[in-house]
């Protein structure tokens, strides 16, 4: 791997912009709610705007530079003894990751406009979380990585524990322990590695072939850690309870980033370093991710919530990013990752929408709701169109993942590959089921059973239409997104053939 341009600030401003949100808002009056909310929508629209930016400079400079450079590359020294450094760097695909937090991030405030209670306390932690995101795509020192993921937890556990909603602290419980449990599968990972080379900047051991024996028993040990993250089958049942239990915002970006975390984690820790660890356990994961694709769908079918419906919804749907990327072939590497984009903007949009649905209802049990589209009918329109997005309908960034994976799993030619892609794609028949009748229920019939209720906000609207619009995107028109990804994954496809 190269380095070009040796200025770490515009990465680092992306990490330090919520940081120091997160600082001024403590300084602010409780009392003044209000412009609490307004500082947090100026610092997400600056992170947008600077995601924007960097995104804009990557793919425009990528064709300029070999296949698996990064950016604004930048190397710093801050423990010497361990040999750990602040190091920065960003390819296509960490930049465009890192966009769709600051999409997150920004849609979420908007949604949580009218968050009253400790309103102060609940900016904080979502500023931190998304401080703790941000490093971690911007970050190429495996250490510093580990320390951006570890504050992006106990915001978390806060945030559910304290704002949620249904049995909140054994939610938050749970979710926090089994995210522990994958720190210390990757921490585990991270120290094997770095007992063996001595090094824990990834640009180097990307660059070098480790010994078999290593890579042997280091790449379970990494994409486990990371496929918790990502809700790999069956440590995915934190998951579910977290998301039906966290409030709107933080819901969304659970499931929209802090999940990504985990697939990004695979891919540029476990097989662009491991490359031949890869090949010896791909198909025992690919097993499993199947199983979380199947079962996900299965079990939403069985869910009245609307929440955990959409909870098992990404289980199944972040089963496909990994099951992607044990296809160990180029069309996996960039379907998974295009899978993450993909899937990061609807189960935000759809998180949101349901969020609007119970400040209305005060329910999200779908046996109580009926009718809807009478009386909140902007809701009921884009919440029909996310779940068209859902369910893969041709014209959404999320049918262009799921056929890029499922193609190439087929490309392969091998028994097994080809009876989990049926598997997979028996799964997504299970998903339009339980879609159609979820929509059905909540949104059809001649009366509602809130009549009354007040639509969507302006302020409500415009994230919402904004998602929509950029899964139209990339559904119609994926070529540059597509030629990004394949130039960031192009020297880890090298590697997976030698």
């Amino acid at each position: 791997m190269n380095a070009i341009n040796g200025n770490h600030w515009p990465l680092t401003l992306s990490w330090l912009i919520p940081a120091f949100t997160a600082l001024v808002i403590l300084l602010v009056p409780k009392a003044l709610s209000t412009s609490i909310k307004w500082i947090s929508l100026l610092s997400a629209s600056l992170s947008l705007i600077l995601s924007i930016v960097l995104t804009t400079v990557v793919l425009t400079k990528q064709t300029l530079f070999d296949s698996g450079s990064y950016l604004f590359n930048a190397k710093i020294s801050w423990f010497p003894a361990l040999n750990i450094y602040y190091q920065t760097g960003v390819d296509s695909v960490s930049v465009l990751l890192g966009l769709l937090a600051a999409i997150i991030l920004w849609a979420g405030v908007l949604v949580s406009w009218k968050q009253e209670h400790r309103s102060k306390e609940f900016f904080t932690l979502i500023f931190i979380l998304a401080s703790g995101v941000f490093g971690c795509f911007i970050t190429l020192d495996l250490f510093t990585f580990f320390l951006f993921n570890e504050i992006t937890l106990i915001p978390t556990y806060l945030l559910i524990g304290i704002f949620g909603s249904g049995n909140k602290e054994k939610a938050a419980m749970k979710l926090n322990l089994m995210l522990f449990l994958a720190s210390a599968f990757i921490l585990t990972g991270f120290l094997g590695l770095y007992a063996a080379t001595g090094s824990f900047d990834s640009n180097y051991l990307s660059s070098i072939t480790l010994p078999f024996e290593l890579q042997y028993w280091i790449f379970p040990v990494l994409f486990l850690g990371f496929g918790v993250l990502g809700a790999l089958f069956p440590l995915h049942t934190w998951s579910p309870d977290g998301h039906s239990s966290a409030p709107t915002a933080v819901s969304m970006f659970l499931a929209g980033i802090h999940m990504k975390l985990g697939g990004y984690g695979c891919l540029r820790f476990a097989i662009q370093m491991l490359p031949e660890g890869a090949a010896v356990w791909a198909d025992s994961f690919a097993v499993l991710a199947v199983l979380g694709i199947v079962a996900g769908a299965w079990v939403a079918l069985k869910q009245k919530d609307l929440k955990y419906i959409n909870a098992y919804s990404s289980v199944s749907h972040c089963g496909l990013v990994l099951f992607g990327f044990c296809s160990l072939n180029a069309a996996g590497l960039a379907g998974g990752v295009f899978q993450m984009l993909a899937h990061g903007l609807l189960t935000a949009l759809i998180f949101a929408l349901i969020g609007i649905v119970y400040a209305r209802t005060h329910t999200r049990n779908i046996d109580q709701l009926h009718g809807l589209m009478h009386s909140i009918p902007f809701v009921g329109v884009t919440f029909t169109l996310a779940g068209l997005a859902a369910l893969g309908l041709p014209g959404f960034g999320g049918f262009v993942a799921e056929l890029t994976v499922l193609f190439a799993a087929w490309q392969r030619h091998y028994l097994l590959s080809t009876i989990l892609a049926i598997l997979a794609l028996s799964a997504i028949v299970v998903t339009s089921v339980y879609i159609l009748r979820m929509l059905h229920q909540v949104f059809s019939g001649e009366k509602s059973s809130h009549p009354g209720i007040l639509d969507a906000t302006l302020r409500e609207k415009i994230p919402i239409l904004g998602l929509i619009g950029l899964l139209l995107v990339l559904g119609f028109y994926p070529k540059p997104v597509m030629d990004a990804i394949h130039h960031a994954i192009s020297p880890i496809v090298k590697a997976l053939e030698r």
